[in-house]
């Protein structure tokens, strides 16, 4: 039997999951019960996975998948899998949501998910959670899902991406030669750079002439997504 605050938690999951396809962030686990900190979720995470309603992936912050609901609620757990496959890149993932239409009609901007930095210079172990969102220009932005990164390092700057800016990330799985994508190396870390194919191997080209082009087998680096915007503050 599960106490009111650790149901409250799985449905709360089991909702996002259902919405976005992927699961709320510790903060927002938080806010939602109005628990006073972190470690009050995470206790009642173990307790949801030593009863079997949850599962935590390791090695993945935010990873989880609900398991099942009590019987009392289970009509609400879809019969197929959340199919939340994690990776380096977590938080909200979902269709980009539009602002309030202006009198004409037309959507003065369409919020997209901020989701932390991304390393244009040695990869690092780093897309962090969904920090916030930003408003983009509704023509910046073409069909698909769409989030945003916080460029970090100088390995990109002869293709005009700076330390401190923001790039606009179309999210998928493939790109085509010469583009630049978000690439997840080994499922661990992950890097903004040039897309070069070369045989059954994958480089990882900077446009920085410090840094030595990357080449990997093609089971080693997987696709996040490919640049489409770029936001710069002055």
């Amino acid at each position: 039997m599960l106490t009111r605050k650790q149901l409250e938690l799985l449905l709360f999951i089991n909702e996002r999951l259902k919405e976005e396809g992927v699961p709320p962030s510790f903060e927002e686990m938080k806010d939602a019960l109005n628990l006073q900190s972190k470690s009050g979720v995470h206790r009642l995470i173990v307790a949801l996975e030593e009863r079997g309603f949850l599962k935590r992936m390791a090695n993945r912050a935010r990873a989880l998948e609900v398991i099942k609901l009590p019987e009392s609620h289970s009509p609400s757990l879809t019969s197929k899998k959340s199919g939340f496959s994690p990776n380096v890149i977590q938080g909200s993932l979902g269709k980009v949501k539009s602002m309030p239409a202006a009198n004409d009609g037309i959507p003065r901007a369409v919020m997209v998910p901020l989701m932390g930095k991304i390393a244009a210079g040695v990869p690092i172990a780093a897309i962090q959670d969904h920090t916030n969102n930003i408003s983009i220009p509704p023509e910046m932005l073409g069909g698909g899902e769409h989030f945003a990164l916080e460029v970090k390092g100088d390995s990109m700057i002869e293709a005009g991406i700076f330390d401190g800016d923001t790039v606009l990330i179309r999210k998928g799985d493939t790109a085509n030669n010469g583009e630049i994508i978000v690439a997840l190396i080994d499922d661990e870390e992950a890097t903004l750079k040039r897309l070069r194919k070369k045989g059954e191997s994958v480089a990882l080209e900077a446009a920085n002439p410090a840094y030595e082009t990357r080449i990997f087998g093609p089971d080693r680096v997987r696709v996040q997504g490919r640049l489409v915007g770029l936001l710069r503050k002055y």
